[in-house]
């Protein structure tokens, strides 16, 4: 059910779901558990069901983010990670970790909530705003966006509602995969990786 990464006896679990339209073990997924493993997480990765199928040939395609609920709760109760927990994901996972984060914070089941690229609205469609339930987030959490994502850049982000429990880490001139344009920025695309997943180190052990 999960893909692991990095050190076993971790003192923090980083228990993350794919987005949309790629699965746990796309590239993207698969670096980004890399570095955050590096960095000295225990990385577990999921998939849910619909995306499950398709290894068997199923077509489905994503549900809407608020019927996933139950099958997020699912994995965490599967993994029964001891010591901190961090949930989140690559954008539509993220956006579901955040749906269900608060209610499992205040349980004390999880310490914080960590978005790789999370979809602010569709793109092309900035009005279809997807921060409702941000604006009083309890749940610690940190988000990291490339300020040129197309689900909400820097200039998108920077005029919404956002609950003062939330951090942004802006990566430059980053895509929705966290992705740069090296002769535009000067950074790689490692760099960014190494970047995010040091910061969401620090940022998670000053947890409680």
């Amino acid at each position: 059910m999960f893909l692991f990464d990095g050190p076993d006896r971790a003192e923090m679990t980083v228990l993350l779901a794919h987005g949309a339209g790629a699965p746990m073990d796309s590239p993207s997924m698969t670096a980004s558990a890399q570095a955050l493993a590096e960095a000295g997480f225990r990385i577990a990765r999921f998939e849910f069901d619909y995306m499950a199928a398709r290894r068997t040939g199923g077509r489905a395609p994503p549900p809407r983010a608020e019927t996933l609920n139950p099958q997020y709760l699912a994995a965490i109760d599967a993994l029964g990670a001891d010591g901190k927990l961090i949930i989140g994901g690559k954008s539509m996972g993220g956006r579901v970790a955040s749906l269900v984060a608060d209610a499992l914070f205040a349980e004390g089941r999880i310490q914080g909530l960590l978005c790789l690229g999370y979809p602010f609205h569709p793109p092309d469609k900035p009005q279809q705003l997807r921060t409702g339930h941000l604006a009083d987030l309890k749940a610690p959490a940190l988000i990291v966006q490339g300020t040129r994502d197309p689900f909400g850049t820097r200039e998108e982000v920077s005029t919404y509602a956002l609950s003062p429990a939330i951090e942004m880490l802006w990566l430059e001139d980053g895509d929705h995969d966290l992705k740069p344009r090296k002769r535009i920025s000067g950074f790689s695309a490692a760099d960014h990786l190494r970047t995010m997943a040091e910061a969401a180190f620090a940022w998670a052990e000053r947890l409680d």
